[in-house]
């Protein structure tokens, strides 16, 4: 399984314990144009005036049509990425009930039962998850950080829709990770704290939240994804394999043979295109 990101998203921690701002969706208008970021480094700055030949870099001499084209680019962050196998894939809502939601999915999920108390214990572990997530909502730039949630494709009358899989998306650097991509890349999209509720597991909600994750490496300029996984979930690796992630390393002996402590594998996936 994909790990949960530590609450700070600018370490390289994969800590269990620490669960790996959102613009206004009314800010994305005809007239503002947004900042998207590109693996090459430039960005388009925002302003909200209604000149949008006013630009904060006029240097770029950026035509009317790219602009708008960066602007749609951003505003379908705010909407559905993908839409298959009966689930649809989108941001999560930063209201307290929904981030509730999905931090319960991901304690789920992650939450290793012990003999006693295992109650309590659960209580206290979605707590730290729910903090975590909450951190990264709270402190991440809209363009470094997403957390992505999947609910069911088919509409229902009732305004209360049931989230069933989470997954989260941050750029990072981390060296370990560069040394495996091209030296043009500086950055990449690390994938962590995918997870999907007990009751609808084996129906390809994973397939369909990693699938959101090329969408999103492709509308936010990144041509490069990573994650991790147990060397012998056999299950996980197949599904990332499946989506076409490749183990490219394995974590070293020394850090791996402790009482406990299981071996992981980074894996890495090369988008096919920045062009959407």
């Amino acid at each position: 399984m994909a790990y949960l990101l530590a609450c700070n998203p600018t370490t390289t921690s994969h800590k269990l314990l620490c669960s790996d701002n959102v613009l206004d969706s009314r800010a994305i208008s005809r007239n503002t144009c947004c900042s998207v970021r590109r693996s090459s480094g430039f960005v388009l700055q925002c302003t909200t005036t209604s000149n949008t030949s006013q630009l904060s870099r006029p240097d770029q001499n950026l035509s009317l049509q790219q602009i708008e084209n960066a602007g749609e680019k951003l505003k379908q962050q705010f909407e559905y990425l993908v839409y298959e196998y009966g689930w649809k894939v989108r941001r999560l809502v930063e209201n307290k009930d929904e981030t509730r939601k999905a931090a319960r999915i991901q304690a789920e999920a992650f939450h290793e039962p012990v003999a006693l108390f295992n109650d309590l214990f659960f209580e206290f572990f979605k707590a730290e998850v729910l903090s975590g997530l909450m951190y990264k909502l709270n402190n991440s730039p809209p363009d470094r950080y997403a957390c992505l949630v999947a609910e069911a494709a088919t509409e229902h009358a009732d305004s209360q829709k049931q989230l069933v899989g989470v997954i989260d998306v941050t750029v990072l650097r981390d060296k370990d990770v560069l040394q495996h991509l091209p030296a043009e890349a500086q950055e990449y999209l690390y994938i962590s704290g995918i997870a999907v509720s007990k009751t609808f597991r084996r129906r390809k909600i994973a397939t369909a939240l990693l699938k959101a994750c090329d969408k999103l490496s492709i509308l936010w300029g990144y041509e490069f994804l990573a994650l991790r996984a147990y060397e012998e979930d056999l299950g996980a690796r197949k599904l990332y394999t499946n989506a076409g992630y490749h183990v490219v390393s394995r974590d070293p002996p020394w850090t791996s043979n402790w009482i406990g402590r299981k071996c992981r594998v980074l894996m890495i996936k090369r988008t096919s295109s920045l062009n959407v």
